[in-house]
């Protein structure tokens, strides 16, 4: 591995842990991220739910929120299973590899050592799922704590620290599927360090580029935030 390569490799986790602190968890920029802003819809549907003593329209979406957390950690295992099929198929990839003009082809060793990587990536992608889905059930199970709405037994600051339970129990669970596919978005960036160094800093830069739009300037945000389209 060269100079170039951990040069791409530091960059590659600099934007990475960058990315990550600006838009997740608390705002520390004067505009919020679309996760931030989410957040904060997440805490008015929970508020919202407690008006409703009929929640089946709450349960179906935490049904939802569910299905695709496991959708994405199933995914994940299918990306390491490719992955191990990939170091398995060295020696013909390693002979393509070498007739690729394009390519900066720096050995078996490292070719193999990209692949672990990459695998590194969707194995941690994976595990934040698999949290991500089991704290949906807990915050499942926390929702169905919540009182009736009708119920005027409880005091008003009781059933609010039920629902600030449910509210952050949401919101973490939220956090670590971001976290996931996060990491699912920047293993496309990574793999551009199969081709070259800055091959790997181009695609990453354009991924975290092609994100930041999305959570800072996107039409999604703007629909949340209530401003009108251009």
């Amino acid at each position: 591995m060269t100079s170039v390569d951990i040069i791409a490799l530091l960059l590659f986790v600099a934007l990475w842990v960058g990315y990550s602190w600006v838009t997740s968890g608390d705002p520390i920029l004067p505009r919020k991220s679309l996760n931030q802003v989410m957040a904060e819809r997440r805490r008015d549907w929970i508020y919202n739910s407690l008006k409703r003593d009929l929640k089946m329209i709450d349960t179906q979406i935490m049904a939802g929120l569910q299905n695709g957390t496991a959708f994405f950690a199933s995914t994940s295992i299918f990306a390491i299973g490719g992955c191990f099929a990939l170091l398995g198929a060295t020696d013909r990839v390693d002979a393509v590899f070498r007739d690729l003009a394009f390519v900066e082809y720096s050995g078996r060793a490292a070719f193999e050592s990209k692949v672990v990587g990459l695998t590194a990536l969707f194995g941690y992608s994976f595990f934040k799922f698999g949290w991500s889905y089991r704290l949906f059930n807990y915050c499942t199970i926390l929702f169905g704590t919540l009182p009736m709405a009708s119920d005027t037994s409880m005091p008003r600051n009781e059933v609010e620290r039920i629902a600030e339970n449910v509210i952050r129990m949401n919101i973490i669970a939220a956090r670590h599927f971001n976290a996931g596919l996060r990491t699912i978005f920047l293993s496309i960036g990574y793999l551009g360090w199969f081709i070259g160094p800055y091959m790997f800093m181009a695609s990453t830069l354009f991924v975290i580029v092609v994100l930041m739009r999305r959570q800072f300037f996107s039409e999604a945000r703007r629909a949340l935030m209530d401003h009108p389209a251009p």
